[in-house]
This record gives C-alpha cells, structure tokens and sequence, in this order.
C-alpha cells in the first residue's frame, strides 16, 4: 500500500516556511513526487509573499480618516480655537474693530479693576447665581420628590415641568415683557383686580434683578427637577427597606439615605448651575437691556457693551478672560476637593 502524502500547512511566517523547507529536503525520498517540497506548498507560500504588502494599505488607513475628519478639525479649529487665541490678543491691546489697533499690555486689566460700572456688573452676576443656584437646586429636589411617587397624572405633571426647560430664553424674554409691562402687561391688570397699586416690575431698580431670577426659575428648575429624578429612581430600594425596617421615618430616610445618595448629583447641578448663572445674557438682553440705571448689567452684557456697543473691543476681551478665568477656577475647585478627600480616605485606609 503505497504512503500517504504529508498533511500540507501553510506556514505562518517566515521561520516556519525556512523550517518546513529544511524538512523537505531532509525528507524528500518521502514526496509522492521525489525530493524537495511540494509545488503546492512553495505555490501557496509564494501566493503568501505577494500578499505581504498589504500591509502598506493598513498603513494607510490613518491617512484616509485623517482625509475625512480633516474638514471638521478645521471647523472646529476655525470657530473655537481661533477665536480663542485671537481675544487672548485682542485683550492686552485697544482696538475698536475699525482702526488699526495699539499694543498695551495689562492697561485693560486694570481698567477693569477700577470701573464702577464692571464692579455693578459683578456684584449683579453675583447675587444673580447666589439666589438663583440654590432655588433652583431646592425647588428641584423638592418636586423630584413628590413626582417621584405614584400620583395620578404624574406623567403630565412631569411633562408640564419641564417643558419651560425647551423654551428659548429669548421666547421667554419677549413673553414676560409683555405679561410684565407696567402700562399694559396682564401682570398690573391682575393687581388692580385684587386691589394693589401697579408696579414698575421691569422697569424698577428694586425689582428687575430679582424678576429676573424668577423668570429663570420658571424655566431652569425643570432641569434639575428630571436631574434629580432619574437620580431619585436608582437610590437602592434594599437600602430604604433596611431603614424603614430599623423604624426610620420619612424625614431620617430623606436625611440618612436619600440625600447622601444624591451627593454626585447635586455636585453637578451645583456646578452646571453656577456656571450657567454666570454667563447669562439672552434673557437681560431681551427684557431690560442691562436697565434700569445698570441694576440688571450682568459681566456677560457687559461683554457685549463695551465690545459691539461702545467699540473697545480689547477692554471688553480683557473683561471676558477676567469671566473665563473665574470659570476656570469654579471648575477646578471639585476636582481639588475630591483629590483631597480621596486622599484622606486612601490615608486613613493605610
């Protein structure tokens, strides 16, 4: 009975090919055809070789979606990074957007530090985010928690909640200017019904800051309400039953269970907020302009002043940096507490 042949593999690299070749030789007498390799194998290996410079095309493949990202690298670089560095410029320099513009250092700066009117700005943005922040946060959690109950209706209730959220904060600007107008806004006709005085609203430096804050709430606190909510629906049930079952009423269970568990949550709403607060401009822009006598002039308008209004476009860039830089502290200011405490916890630990 004649020998079968060898089991052919195609050989994975290039070692295995040099020692299949050297058993071939040592084991010719073993072919069907005489000594040496097969054709086959040599052909396959051959087939192999010719392949090899595929490779190149995957070396090639950076390049291609280098090809189809680069239009939106050089959108994003057009209109951010460009933008950024060129202000950064624009401030330490006095440039009315129309002449040439003159080099002058830190002028800008301390300009800004001794303007009244960028002080009213910021004493206004100030007390602006102190009360909006915490109102909105408060008045979130407390109708997160009764919509986080079986009620009849809830889904609308949600729904009703959150829809100022979507709203513009322009749309919401020319709505209550006219719901707040002094003469003939259905504010005062509602006053006059239950028989008080009219009021300026708007139009009053006692009153247009603080209207202000409860036109944003009206719209931002749907947010934190469905933040708060969905952080709500994942506090672990086997926790609350354990309470409950330990006697904890509903207070302790708010206090002991339910509020440590929203700690991350309410961080990032703190934050979100803060930032938000600070940097609002469409809604003063659209009811009172900054009036009146710069009772509601907040840094962001105040920006928008001097840049595109009063034509010093370097002291109103030197104004925005002043902004950017306080944001960029208020955000590193979690990350260094959390460092901090999880230190002191890795310490504590060892």
């Amino acid at each position: 009975m004649p020998r079968l042949p060898t089991p052919l593999t195609l050989p994975d690299d290039g070692h295995e090919r040099d020692d299949q070749a050297h058993d071939d030789q040592a084991h010719g007498d073993r072919h069907p055809h005489g000594g040496g390799p097969s054709r086959e194998r040599w052909g396959r290996g051959s087939r192999k070789r010719r392949t090899g410079p595929r490779g190149r095309g995957l070396r090639g493949e950076p390049a291609t979606a280098w090809m189809f990202v680069a239009p939106s690298v050089l959108i994003i670089i057009g209109l951010s990074v460009v933008p950024v560095l060129w202000s950064l410029l624009l401030s330490f320099q006095a440039d009315d957007l129309v002449t040439p513009s003159r080099w002058v250092g830190l002028d800008n700066y301390r300009a800004l530090s001794q303007d009244p009117h960028f002080g009213q700005a910021v004493r206004n943005t100030l007390l602006y985010t102190a009360l909006y922040v915490p109102l909105s946060m408060g008045l979130g959690l407390l109708l997160g928690l009764v919509l986080n109950r079986r009620i009849r209706g809830v889904g609308l209730y949600r729904t009703l909640i959150f829809v100022p959220f979507v709203i513009s904060a322009t749309a919401q600007g020319v709505l209550f200017s006219f719901i707040l107008d002094p003469e003939f806004g259905a504010a005062n006709s509602l006053l006059h019904q239950l028989g008080i005085s009219s009021q300026g609203f708007l139009t009053d430096p006692g009153q247009a800051l603080f209207l202000l804050v409860a036109i944003s709430l009206w719209s931002g606190t749907g947010f934190c309400v469905v933040v708060y909510l969905a952080a709500l629906q994942d506090v672990p049930r086997s926790l609350l039953e354990a309470a409950r079952l330990d006697g904890a009423g509903r207070w302790h269970l708010l206090r002991h269970v339910t509020l440590p568990t929203l700690t991350p949550v309410t961080v990032f709403l703190l934050l979100w907020q803060t930032i938000n607060s600070l940097q609002v401009f469409d809604l003063v822009y659209v009811t009172t302009k900054g009036g009146p006598l710069g009772s509601t002039t907040v840094i962001v308008y105040f920006i928008w002043e001097q840049a595109f209004k009063n034509f010093t476009a370097g002291y109103g860039a030197a104004a925005a940096y002043a902004l950017a830089l306080a944001l960029l502290v208020l955000g590193a200011v979690p990350r260094v507490i959390r460092g901090r405490e999880k230190n002191r916890l890795e310490g504590a630990a060892r």
